[in-house]
């Protein structure tokens, strides 16, 4: 095997590699772990842990491999593949007071004999079949709901966001880096709501107050618990280093890395 390889197997719609889960999907990790947070905790997921990865949620992640190789199974169980399962499978749906991002699942034989059954994608990198990727999905869909039938009541809801308290919301997730579009349907409000709802609260647009509330923790992060900036800048919603470094000295008048060195000389 090579020495630096992360191996897939995924059967479904591509997943958006953005920070906001637009479908449920199934995850099996192989080999190598994942960190994942979703703005109030933190998840490890170690090889073997399946977990089903909830439809509008915010998530962020990171992938630590063992000596150079990843493995995953990824299966995604999209709006449309579950529509046209409930039609050839009746269920009654209930509402749930489940909130979590991540479901870790029981494992089972009848899951492991699933999973073996996939070793020559996520092994051999062989192409699967249009016709045959539905037909597994459709397997695993029904081995999850024996082993796990409250799955039912998540899966299956089609629902649309409710309106949300928006400040709560917003102060809890403003490190995610995902479009004004995303915040708003999270808050189950229209975008003009969404903004003229966010100017009420915090007396500024959207997107002022998201760069200066990332700017700020990265601030006291550096100054109080001296975080690299390297480190952080990412986590904080920011896509590229020089964007960051660019807004913090604009916003304090010093570079990240200065203050860094400046609070390091202090202690």
């Amino acid at each position: 095997m090579n020495s630096n390889k992360i191996h897939s197997c995924h059967l479904g719609p591509e997943i958006s590699p953005e920070q906001f889960i637009s479908e449920h999907f199934f995850l099996y990790l192989l080999e190598g772990s994942m960190i994942a947070y979703d703005g109030q905790n933190t998840y490890t997921i170690q090889p073997g842990d399946p977990l089903i990865a909830r439809k509008n949620h915010l998530i962020r992640y990171t992938k630590h491999k063992n000596n150079g190789v990843f493995r995953k199974v990824v299966i995604t169980l999209d709006k449309p593949f579950l529509v046209n399962f409930l039609e050839r499978h009746p269920i009654d749906v209930y509402s749930t007071q489940n909130t979590n991002s991540l479901l870790f699942l029981p494992d089972s034989t009848l899951l492991q004999s699933y999973i073996k059954s996939l070793e020559p994608y996520y092994t051999q990198q062989e192409e699967i079949e249009k016709g045959f990727e539905d037909v597994k999905r459709e397997e695993l869909l029904l081995i999850l709901l024996k082993t796990t039938p409250e799955l039912k009541d998540i899966l299956f809801n089609f629902s649309i966001p409710d309106k949300i308290d928006l400040e709560e919301f917003m102060n809890r997730n403003f490190r995610f880096n995902v479009s004004l579009d995303r915040f708003a349907y999270m808050t189950g409000r229209s975008l003009s709501t969404f903004k003229r709802d966010f100017q009420k609260i915090f007396g500024s647009t959207p997107g002022t107050w998201l760069t200066r509330k990332r700017l700020e923790e990265a601030h006291f992060r550096i100054k109080t618990e001296g975080a690299k900036p390297g480190d952080i800048y990412y986590d904080l919603g920011f896509e590229d280093f020089s964007h960051f470094s660019f807004a913090f000295r604009k916003q304090f008048g010093i570079r990240p890395t200065e203050l860094l060195h400046h609070s390091a000389s202090i202690e």
